[in-house]
């Protein structure tokens, strides 16, 4: 699949981002305040998938506030900004939600039709193109240069490479059943994906595109991120309500962090810029969690809202954004003083959160 969704005018901005062929055209972005060609105030923009209502929603920071509505297709989950923040990719699967312990058989038939990686172009605020990204995509990491992305497919127990220039699959990776988290390392050397089933997470070497170790790690890893300066990167596992603290040089976990509290489902992650603390979303438990990166011990936590997953952090280290899924809201949360600024309506699901740079 490569499917086009340029219009007739936007044909030559195209050309610019991907030197690809011809494109078909794609509705507009709703737009709450702000005029499409326009791109976010301040120093960064917020986009979240929302799951359910098959968009992304973009926040302005400045305002604390949703500006725009972008509709993409079905279910995005996974999504990630390019490094000059020009475009954002976004995993869309026709699969339907099958929660744990659902019969697969009374479930629909998915549409494998949807599947796909929707790029969202931020100065016009439209879906521009589907490129392929295997069966059923669930999350996703863009290399550096924005030469490729890397896709977890949840259904099929692979993680597709995906040529971003071409929009083609070039390869596909055995990395374990039901994979979710995709992560990679801020030189771009290594990838890590985890396995909800098997329990490990595959790490792929980018200058072969093989996968080189696999490191066993607790129960339903769900997320994963790198420090800033490459040495270590951590993993979330729900189902061990803990934090795994990996080695990245040798591809073993050094110590894994236990987390204590009332339904704790460790989710997402991520690392402040400055590499000193390390945040967890924990789904059920409603909180996220701040771990000191030096010790590796818990050092406070905050309510947040109802089963928050996606996590994101402002570049400069001071804001934490959370998806709350069933409440349909964002929480923007204050990292030093472990306190909700305030919550932001978005779409239904709100699944990921990505920080998109000016």
């Amino acid at each position: 699949m490569h499917q086009s969704l340029y219009g007739a005018s936007l044909v030559g901005m195209l050309v610019a981002l991907t030197g690809c062929g011809e494109r078909s055209q794609v509705g507009p972005a709703s737009v709450d305040d702000a005029r499409p060609g326009t791109t976010v105030l301040g120093s960064y923009g917020v986009l979240v998938s929302n799951e359910n209502s098959g968009d992304v929603t973009l926040i302005d920071p400045a305002v604390n506030r949703a500006i725009a509505t972008i509709p993409v297709g079905k279910r995005p989950r996974g999504i990630k900004s390019s490094a000059d923040g020009k475009r954002v990719f976004v995993a869309l699967s026709g699969s339907p939600p099958a929660p744990p312990g659902i019969d697969p058989k009374s479930l629909p038939a998915p549409d494998k039709s949807a599947d796909g990686i929707g790029v969202v172009d931020i100065a016009t605020r439209q879906l521009v193109e589907i490129l392929e990204g295997g069966s059923d995509p669930e999350q996703l990491a863009i290399s550096p240069d924005g030469s490729r992305v890397y896709i977890a497919n949840e259904d099929t127990g692979e993680a597709s490479v995906l040529d971003v220039l071409s929009g083609r699959i070039i390869t596909s990776l055995s990395v374990g059943a039901e994979p979710e988290g995709v992560t990679i390392s801020p030189d771009g050397r290594w990838v890590y994906v985890t396995s909800e089933e098997d329990n490990i997470v595959s790490v792929i070497d980018t200058a072969s595109d093989e996968v080189v170790a696999q490191i066993p790690v607790p129960a339903r890893p769900r997320s994963s991120t790198f420090s800033p300066d490459g040495s270590r990167a951590y993993v979330t596992s729900e189902n061990a309500a803990s934090l795994s603290v990996i080695d990245v040089v040798r591809h073993m976990v050094l110590e894994r962090v236990v987390l204590i509290g009332e339904n704790v489902r460790p989710m997402g992650v991520v690392v402040s810029p400055d590499g000193d603390w390390v945040y967890v979303t924990t789904g059920r438990g409603r909180t996220v969690v701040k771990i000191d990166a030096s010790t590796n011990q818990p050092f406070g936590s905050v309510y947040v809202g109802e089963r928050p997953w996606g996590l994101a952090i402002s570049p400069d280290g001071k804001y934490l954004y959370t998806a709350n899924g069933p409440s349909n809201d964002v929480s923007v949360v204050d990292a030093e003083a472990l306190k909700v600024v305030t919550t932001i309506p978005v779409g239904e699901r709100p699944w990921g959160v990505a920080i998109v740079p000016q």
